[in-house]
């Protein structure tokens, strides 16, 4: 059932993209904008399916390693794929020194799970374990995909809109006649209003999956505990050394990239660590 929603979910965010491309482009460039809006979004639509995997793990610097490379590392990883009944993911890591971790890829069959140095150098083995089940728990529900195309998405609607306020701001609107220009005012409120569309289609996804996550993940590593005290750690250390990356790429990660004051947390990708903690704790409890 979770599968089926997952999949779901995946078609109207695909028709989400395409049908925010027309709009755009349809405030941009008039009534041919609609043309326009159908090729950028089809083409958006398939090089996100197949090629946002390796922009996530591009952006992060991330190095694919083997069991030679992280023994630990990816024992870990080939234990928890196997008790899941999953193909072995690829295992990158990021020489990022914030811990956190995501995965990654457009199936279980082409996934990849990826870790900062800063996990590996902070994170004893049994928390590592839960941070590891979490992710794979993601793989498991067919997160990724959606994750990751959500992420390229509302970073590229960012890049359009910034790139469509200096097109006004320098006088570079619209094409053709008078009756085919955009609209400029439509055009300015969708500077305003597109990446906060984008940030909020975000939110509709990774809020519910993270909890889902969390509560298989613990289960696959046996240890609710480690979990919740896994999660600890990255928003401790989110303090001191704040992770350089593209907001639009918070959805991705186990927990919040950012050090983000109250407002932020109000628009947190991420459901409110303290909940997901109270929850893995009650898991302990009951013995789940």
């Amino acid at each position: 059932m979770e599968r089926f929603a997952n999949n779901v979910k995946t078609v109207l965010l695909l028709g989400l993209i395409m049908g925010l491309a027309i709009v755009i482009a349809r405030a941009w460039f008039g009534p041919m904008g609609i043309l326009y809006g159908l090729l950028f979004g089809g083409v958006a639509n398939l090089f996100a399916y197949y090629f946002s995997d390796k922009i996530a793990l591009a952006s992060m610097g991330a190095q694919e390693v083997s069991e030679e490379d992280a023994p630990e590392l990816v024992g870990i990883v080939r234990e928890l794929a196997n008790n899941a009944g999953l193909p072995m993911p690829r295992v990158y890591v990021s020489p990022h020194e914030a811990p956190n971790a995501f995965a990654t890829g457009r199936n279980p069959s082409h996934a990849a799970v990826c870790v900062t140095h800063g996990l590996l150098a902070t994170m004893p083995a049994r928390e590592l374990r839960g941070v590891l089940g979490h992710e794979l728990a993601h793989v498991r529900n067919r997160d990724i995909l959606i994750t990751t195309i959500a992420a390229t998405f509302a970073g590229a609607i960012t890049a359009l809109a910034s790139m469509a306020r200096w097109g006004l701001i320098l006088g570079g609107f619209g094409r053709g006649s008078d009756r085919e220009e955009g609209n400029p005012l439509a055009a300015l409120l969708l500077i305003i209003l597109a990446p906060i569309a984008a940030l909020m289609i975000q939110m509709w996804i990774s809020r519910t999956r993270e909890y889902n996550a969390d509560s298989y993940g613990a289960q696959l590593a046996g240890d609710p505990l480690a979990l919740a005290n896994a999660l600890r750690r990255p928003e401790h250390y989110n303090r001191q050394i704040p992770m350089d990356v593209n907001p639009a790429r918070e959805g991705m990660f186990i927990v919040s990239p950012f050090s983000g004051q109250a407002v932020m947390r109000l628009f947190s990708t991420h459901p409110p660590l303290e909940e997901r903690i109270r929850r893995l704790e009650e898991m302990a409890v009951r013995g789940v």
